[in-house]
């Protein structure tokens, strides 16, 4: 069969996913926020039991832990696990919109409700896809922290050696008011995978995902990306944050310098995005500080 009847054949099972909700407990222990802290080159000993973290670090807790037994040839869960049984092999995260109502604090016990919100077949220029929304509930005792609908898409396959197929590239923007250049250390992605436990093997392992995923180098996390660009978004905010959309447009990789750029704020929204080292837009975020 070909791809698009493997999904076609497969939707009635993945559509009894659906609905389907999970609740992952954590404590947000002040070592693991001290590790958080200095993983991001802020003073660890600047947190104390009580403080409110930043207000999009929730994403930086709540991991999903299979056993060993569980993790596939890609370092993910095997399908089925943790996530719907989609019958494509690349996965990558694409963008995600979220509310927040609140920060957490060193010492909450905190739960995260994990739902499939909606799996979405379609068909575009780089081949089959399917589309993964994840609706994640961050949630101290009644209150409701964060909310996050987290899309990622899976792709075909790609042949030994070759080389995967990638969006139109386009120019990023140029009416920027600041920027940052940062260097997307080897480093720093394999802190920031231990921190959220993320073992995807075109993060740290270069032969894998030459060979087996058509990458070029080691790709940077794009969880990273999104939470760099927050943070440098946030040094010029206008007002607490309230809500953000954020889309990955094109990989970025390991060894290679970034430059996080932000329009003017206006009207209590701001946009910033990502360029990577030939100009080119590779994330971007519209950002609501409710001022």
């Amino acid at each position: 069969m070909s791809t698009a009847e493997d999904i076609a054949a497969a939707m009635p099972e993945l559509s009894g996913w659906i609905g389907r909700s999970r609740l992952v407990p954590e404590e947000i222990s002040l070592g693991a926020v001290r590790r958080i802290a200095a993983t991001f080159d802020l003073d660890p000993d600047g947190f104390m039991p009580g403080d409110v973290l930043p207000p999009h670090w929730y994403g930086l807790f709540f991991a999903d832990m299979p056993r060993q037994s569980v993790i596939g040839v890609d370092g993910h869960p095997k399908k089925g696990a943790f996530l719907p049984p989609i019958p494509l092999p690349r996965r990558m995260g694409a963008g995600r919109r979220v509310q927040i109502m609140g920060g957490l604090r060193v010492g909450d016990a905190a739960v995260k409700k994990v739902e499939v919100a909606a799996i979405t077949p379609k068909s575009g220029r780089t081949g089959q896809i399917v589309v993964l929304t994840m609706r994640h509930t961050i949630l101290v005792g009644d209150n409701i922290i964060a909310v996050d609908d987290f899309d990622a898409i899976y792709r075909e396959g790609v042949a030994p050696g070759g080389v995967g197929p990638v969006t139109q590239p386009v120019k990023a923007p140029t009416d920027g008011v600041w920027a940052e250049e940062v260097f997307l250390d080897p480093v720093l992605v394999f802190r920031y995978g231990a921190i959220t436990w993320n073992a995807h093997r075109i993060h740290y392992d270069a032969d894998y995902a030459r060979g087996q995923e058509g990458y070029p180098a080691v790709v940077q996390n794009g969880g990273l990306t999104m939470h760099l660009l927050l943070d440098a978004a946030l040094k010029r905010a206008p007002g607490a944050l309230r809500h953000y959309t954020a889309r990955l447009a094109r990989p970025l990789f390991v060894g290679d310098t970034v430059t996080f750029h932000g329009a003017a704020p206006e009207g209590g929204m701001m946009r910033a995005w990502a360029a990577d080292k030939d100009g080119l837009l590779a994330a971007e975020m519209t950002l609501d500080y409710g001022a």
